[in-house]
């Protein structure tokens, strides 16, 4: 086998995540993160329904259908402000976004989240001074994490395609501003000064729906202190 082959083999798709809550507790649980916290549906955007989700929220997920009017609202270039404290891992890997969001959101809150000595503990410690595109290289390669996904996409309610144009991203806040961190993007889009993590995410949620208002298939997670 030829390097580019082999390389090309370390890239191989991988099925996609459920947005499921349950199943994504279970596959970060599993993976030693402190039962002290969960991921929970977000039934919708107002403020009402936001003062349901117990808080502090540390990380908002979106699952969204990718659209090209949507990427094109999003386009971001290296000239914003980026804290040097955020964790942006590069999406190389097919189908692997929502496994690349649960990093993005457990990565960037080790401040607050206890993870036990494990592969995932692993994973962010030996990536977090390296380059994106460094992660994602160290990604393609990391053989416990990708058994992890598979076993956990398989426990879904319904089987996902496998082509897919639905795709996950990952809201979360650091030195007090909102970033959003889509492993398919270049770099991290930086939304704005937050003090408000959920309420400052939802806002920006409902720009990726105003775009494509007839379209349903909008699911909101986030990752909150574990009330169960």
């Amino acid at each position: 086998m030829s390097e580019a082959q082999q390389h090309n083999s370390k890239k191989a798709k991988w099925l996609p995540l459920e947005s499921n809550p349950e199943i994504m507790n279970k596959y970060v649980h599993n993976l030693g993160v402190s039962t002290d916290w969960a991921y929970t549906d977000v039934w919708g955007l107002d403020p009402e329904l936001l003062q349901m989700i117990p808080q502090p929220v540390v990380a908002v997920l979106l699952l969204f259908p990718i659209t090209a009017e949507q990427d094109a609202a999003q386009e971001t270039t290296d000239t914003q402000k980026v804290s040097k404290d955020l964790i942006f891992y590069k999406q190389t890997i097919p189908n692997a976004c929502g496994t690349i969001g649960l990093l993005h959101s457990l990565a960037n809150n080790t401040h607050a989240i206890n993870i036990k000595d494990g592969p995932l503990k692993r994973l962010i410690e030996k990536t977090r001074e390296l380059t994106p595109e460094e992660r994602a290289k160290v990604l393609e390669e990391n053989e416990e994490l990708e058994h992890a996904h598979r076993e956990f996409s398989e426990h879904g309610q319904s089987r996902v395609q496998e082509d897919t144009d639905l795709h996950f991203t990952a809201f979360v806040q650091k030195d007090g501003f909102l970033y959003e961190l889509d492993g398919r993007r270049p770099y991290p889009i930086n939304h704005g000064p937050s003090s408000d993590l959920l309420s400052d995410s939802a806002r920006a949620i409902k720009k990726f729906i105003d775009q494509n208002p007839n379209e349903g298939r909008f699911n909101v997670i986030a990752l909150a202190p574990n009330q169960n």
